[in-house]
């Protein structure tokens, strides 16, 4: 991996000449030349400016032994990504230092930070969180020209989950990429990102025959032997170190294994699972062998002192099962809160997708402590799952699902759109009140639908870094955002040619 392309991702982010856009004066500015809100992706919550800037003294000076970590990966980001050498020390600050310090009282969210500018640049918050995300700010104001302007940054965050799925199950995804990729959503601030890790294509492309239509499954598995993908896969060793990773550049991963729908992989492995009448893609859920192989398949990354999934969250999948038949539907519940409390047994918050509206029955499903992605009404219709006290994540599949060359749904997300329209607050036709507390946030998503190995991780890309880059915006400063979209997006063009991935194919 070339430090040129880390070094180009971070400054993607960034305008390239600080005589053009350093700051920017809109229409919506009222503090006179020098009272722009610096170009940060996403847009900073306030600004207080004052004349001048800071030229760094290229030291950090630590104020809480907590912090050191923190601090210790700032200075490796400015060597690595921008040539900027700098030293983690303790001690009294001086003129043009950089300091890092705590103070629990700032703030009750542990992701908000401040930033004084003037003799030092000082970063006050009340968590790690909050100092990391500080020093993600202070990365792409050093990108500009190596100097900070002076004033007072208060920045927090209008929703805690930040983020976008990605489709590995249709389209094997090179580790490489997603430390990559994980490393430009931890400079943007989005702080999730769930791998979808098993899904097939349909029958139509493949002879209309299931048994020759492509599914994966990408992780090693022990316990079942031939089931994970041959054309591509993580190590158990791999998946643990990119969560670590991950974890250090404020990004959780959250693992997706989907069934009773979309189990080809596992069906292919074991044919007896599948349903006869409803498609091999679908588990037959009056198979009590089913509970039996998905039980232990579970089991191998959640079990043990050192599980393969190590967040605090884990989706177990149930979308778009079939609703043909009132039993099924019952099976299906039953086969949704059985799954919900196996994860919840194992310490984890479960996640599922929305399906509950589209599976109306009696048999219960658990709601407490449970995040769903709120993606299409039909199946889950919003306000009915937010009276029925589940958590909600903001995925409307009309807004923000890209498909790649597909025809359908999005090939590129409508930015405009979505920057001067969106908030998590909106799903689908359903409009709730910002910061409602059972919004957790908001995500993108890019499906990897069509088996066009045509397709490559280039491609992929170019869809990812402008819904990246609006997203972010959307779920970290939501209706605060006073940067028209026409400025935000020149900027944002001119930097993404910035960044070629050729070695992808």
């Amino acid at each position: 991996m070339r430090k040129l392309f880390l070094l180009l991702l971070f400054i993607a982010a960034l305008p390239l000449h600080l005589s053009a856009v350093g700051t920017l004066t809109t229409e919506r500015d009222e503090v006179g030349s020098f009272g722009s809100k610096p170009f940060i992706i996403p847009e900073v919550t306030s600004w207080t400016a004052a004349e001048g800037h800071l030229f760094p003294s290229r030291r950090i000076v630590v104020k809480s032994k907590q912090l050191r970590a923190t601090a210790q990966l700032f200075a490796d980001d400015c060597l690595s990504l921008l040539g900027l050498k700098m030293h983690v020390v303790s001690g009294k600050p001086q003129r043009g230092d950089i300091v890092l310090t705590l103070d629990t009282q700032l703030s009750t969210n542990d992701e908000a930070y401040q930033i004084s500018i003037a003799e030092q640049a000082t970063v006050a918050a009340p968590s790690t969180r909050g100092a990391f995300w500080a020093t993600r700010t202070l990365l792409q104001l050093l990108a500009v020209q190596r100097s900070l302007p002076r004033g007072t940054i208060v920045d927090t965050p209008q929703y805690p989950l930040r983020g976008m799925l990605l489709d590995a199950g249709r389209k094997y995804i090179p580790m490489t990429y997603l430390r990559q990729l994980v490393k430009l959503m931890g400079l943007f601030k989005m702080n999730t990102l769930q791998l979808h890790l098993n899904d097939n294509s349909w029958p139509k492309y493949f002879d209309n025959d299931w048994n020759k239509t492509y599914a994966a499954f990408r992780l090693q598995c022990d316990t079942y032997p031939g089931l994970t993908a041959t054309d591509g896969s993580y190590t158990k060793n791999e998946f643990i170190q990119l969560q670590q990773f991950a974890e250090a550049n404020g990004v959780e991963i959250i693992p997706e294994i989907d069934s009773p729908a979309h189990s080809l992989a596992f069906t292919h492995y074991r044919p007896s699972l599948a349903s006869k009448d409803y498609g091999m893609d679908h588990f037959d859920l009056s198979n009590p062998d089913v509970y039996t192989f998905m039980d232990a398949l579970f089991a191998e990354y959640l079990s043990g002192p050192a599980p393969v999934f190590r967040g605090p969250r884990v989706n177990i999948g149930t979308d778009e099962y079939s609703n043909a038949k009132q039993e099924v539907v019952e099976q299906f519940r039953a086969y949704t809160d059985h799954y919900l409390a196996l994860v919840q047994s194992y310490g984890k918050q479960p996640m599922l997708w929305g399906a509950l509206t589209h599976a109306k029955g009696q048999t219960p499903v658990r709601h407490e402590g449970v995040l769903m992605n709120a993606w299409y009404n039909g199946y889950a219709e919003p306000d009915s799952m937010r009276r029925i006290g589940y958590q909600l994540v903001s995925i409307p599949d009309g807004l923000v699902y890209i498909v790649p060359k597909a025809g359908y749904y999005q090939d590129f997300l409508n930015c405009r759109r979505l920057y001067d329209n969106w908030t998590p607050a909106v799903i689908g036709n359903v409009r709730f009140t910002e910061q409602d507390p059972q919004i957790q946030g908001g995500m993108f998503a890019l499906w990897n639908d069509m088996p066009y190995p045509s397709i490559t991780i280039l491609d992929l890309h170019q869809r990812i870094v402008p819904a990246l880059q609006t997203i972010a915006v959307k779920t970290w400063t939501g209706q605060l955002v006073t940067l028209p979209y026409e400025p935000f997006d020149h900027f944002r063009l001119q930097l993404n040619s910035l960044l070629p991935i050729t070695e992808y194919r």
